[in-house]
C-alpha cells in the first residue's frame, strides 16, 4: 500500500512568495495508465492545488521526480497559509484552534503554517476566526486555493446581510 505513495516535484509561481518555486508533495496514485494521482499534502507556498484533487503528472528525467501537469478533478478542500506575526502568539495554540474546526495543519515552522479545510466546513466560520486573529495583529493570512464551495460560503453571508 505504501509504494502507491509517491513524491511529486510542483513548480509554479507563489503569488503569496511572489516568486517561482519547486515544492515536493505526496500523492497517492490513482490511476498509473494515465498518471493520475490524488493530493495527499497540504501544500506550503500557495500552489493551486488542495488535499484530494485528481491531478496529472508524468515523470521527468532531468528532475527524476514526478512532475505536476495539471488538475483533473478538484476535491472542493481549499488550502490558507497562515504567517503569525505576534511572536508571543504559540501557532500550537492557533493550529489546535483550527483543528477543533475539523481543520488539519501542517507547519513549516514556528511562524507559518497552512491549513486544509475540507469542502464539508463551512468557510465562513474559518474566515471569522482567521479575520479576528489578523484584526488582532496576531497573524497575515493568504487564500492561494479557495474552492468555489468555500467562495459560495462567504458570498451567502455577504448577500444575507
Amino acid at each position: 500500500m505504501e509504494d502507491s505513495f509517491k513524491k511529486v516535484l510542483f513548480k509554479y509561481h507563489s503569488n503569496v512568495l511572489d516568486k517561482e518555486v519547486q515544492e515536493t508533495m505526496w500523492a497517492l496514485e490513482v490511476d498509473s495508465e494515465k498518471g493520475h494521482y490524488q493530493l495527499d499534502s497540504i501544500p506550503f507556498y500557495g500552489a493551486s492545488i488542495a488535499t484530494n484533487d485528481i491531478f496529472k503528472a508524468t515523470f521527468d528525467e532531468v528532475e527524476g521526480f514526478l512532475v505536476y501537469q495539471n488538475t483533473v478533478t478538484t476535491s472542493e478542500n481549499s488550502i490558507i497559509l497562515v504567517m503569525i506575526t505576534d511572536e508571543a502568539y504559540d501557532s500550537k495554540l492557533l493550529q489546535q484552534e483550527f483543528k477543533n474546526r475539523h481543520c488539519d495543519s501542517e507547519a513549516l515552522n514556528d511562524t507559518y503554517f497552512s491549513i486544509e479545510i475540507l469542502k464539508s466546513v463551512d468557510y465562513t466560520l474559518i474566515k471569522e476566526l482567521l479575520d479576528d486573529h489578523e484584526i488582532k495583529g496576531i497573524i497575515n493570512y493568504a487564500e492561494p486555493c479557495l474552492s468555489k464551495k468555500h467562495r459560495e460560503d462567504i458570498q451567502k453571508v455577504k448577500e444575507s446581510d
